[in-house]
């Protein structure tokens, strides 16, 4: 699935989050959130769904084309 890169890194910033930190809240690796913030690569439903946990948002947040407004 494509992440809305920009989104992911806004929520991370707002919440003073850095990668390593949301790599430990979350379980996902410090690579995959450096991909996945500058757009290399794509993500699984399961990758999705333990940042957007570890952010304290919906999964659908973080998709790419899937947010409202």
């Amino acid at each position: 699935m494509e992440v809305d890169m920009q989104r992911l890194r806004e929520l991370r910033k707002q919440r003073v989050l850095s990668m390593r930190e949301l790599e430990e809240l979350s379980g996902v690796s410090y690579n995959t959130i450096w991909r996945l913030e500058t757009g290399k690569t794509g993500a699984q439903p399961r990758t999705i769904r333990k940042i957007a946990g570890a952010l304290g948002v919906e999964p659908a947040e973080l998709v790419k084309g899937n947010r409202d407004g």
